[in-house]
C-alpha cells in the first residue's frame, strides 16, 4: 500500500452551503501535495495540479498558473506516487474508462488519485462562475455555469476516487478536472472520449481533513436535507469543484 496522504481543505457540504471564501492559500496548500483539484475564492473557476504545477481554470475557459497568494474554499491534494501505470489504445468513453479503473483500483473503500494523460477525441467541461456576497447556494450557482467543448486535443485529466462513506466530505466516486496540452484551457470534467492514454493510480488509506476556522464556517448551519440528492443534482449539472 502506498502511504501518500490525501489532504482536503473544507468539505463538499460546506461548499453546498455557500461557504465560498478562501480558507487556505495555495502557498500553504502546496505543502500538502503536488497533485489535486479544487476551486478558488468566491468560486472563481477550477483548479488542477500535477507535477507540482497548479493551474487556475477560469470561468471564461482560459487557464494560467496559480498565483500562490490566491486561496481556495475547497481543494483536495496529495503527493502523487503512482502504484501502477498502464496504457490504453483504442476509443473509450468516460463510462467505459471508469469501468476499467474500477477493475484496477485496489479497493473502493480507500482514496485513489487518478491521472489520465493522452489524446482525447472530445472533452466536455464546465467552470463555475465568480460569486459575490450574499452567496447563492451551490446548486443555484450551477444554473449560470460556463461550459466548454474541446475536440481532437491532447491533455491531462486529474482527480480522485472518493469512497461512498465520504459523500458530503467530498464527492463520492470519480471527480475529475481537465487541462489541455497548451495549458490554456480546461475545467471540471462532464464527459469525454479518449483515443489513447496513459493512466497512473496513486492509492491512499490516509486522509487528512483541514477544516476552516473562520467565523462564517464556525457559525454555519451545515445540515443539508437529502444530501445524496443535493450532490447528485450538483454533479448531474456538472458541479463538484
Amino acid at each position: 500500500m502506498n502511504h501518500s496522504t490525501v489532504y482536503q481543505a473544507s468539505t463538499m457540504v460546506a461548499l453546498l452551503s455557500g461557504l465560498y471564501d478562501g480558507a487556505i492559500t495555495f502557498d500553504k496548500l502546496q505543502q500538502y501535495g503536488d497533485f489535486g483539484i479544487g476551486t478558488f475564492h468566491q468560486l472563481d473557476g477550477e483548479m488542477i495540479a500535477f507535477d507540482g504545477d497548479y493551474y487556475h481554470l477560469y470561468p471564461n475557459g482560459t487557464a494560467r498558473k496559480v498565483e500562490l497568494q490566491e486561496s481556495t474554499p475547497f481543494s483536495t491534494v496529495t503527493f502523487f506516487e503512482p502504484e501502477q501505470t498502464f496504457e490504453l489504445n483504442g476509443t473509450f468513453t468516460r463510462q467505459q474508462l471508469e469501468q476499467i479503473l474500477n477493475d484496477r483500483i485496489s479497493s473502493p473503500n480507500i482514496f485513489h488519485a487518478i491521472r489520465i494523460e493522452g489524446t482525447f477525441r472530445e472533452v466536455n467541461t464546465r467552470t463555475v462562475t465568480h460569486q459575490s456576497k450574499p452567496y447563492k447556494p451551490f446548486v443555484e450557482v450551477t444554473k449560470s455555469q460556463s461550459s466548454f467543448h474541446f475536440e481532437r486535443t491532447n491533455g491531462v485529466i486529474a482527480g480522485f476516487w472518493t469512497p461512498a462513506f465520504a459523500q458530503g466530505i467530498g464527492v463520492a466516486g470519480y471527480h475529475l478536472h481537465f487541462i489541455n496540452e497548451q495549458r490554456n484551457g480546461g475545467g471540471h470534467v462532464l464527459d469525454f472520449v479518449v483515443e489513447k492514454c496513459k493512466i497512473s493510480i496513486c492509492s491512499s488509506e490516509q486522509f487528512n481533513l483541514l477544516l476552516p476556522d473562520d467565523e462564517s464556517y464556525l457559525k454555519a448551519d451545515l445540515h443539508t436535507p437529502d444530501l445524496e440528492q443535493a450532490i447528485l443534482t450538483a454533479e448531474g449539472a456538472g458541479v463538484g469543484a
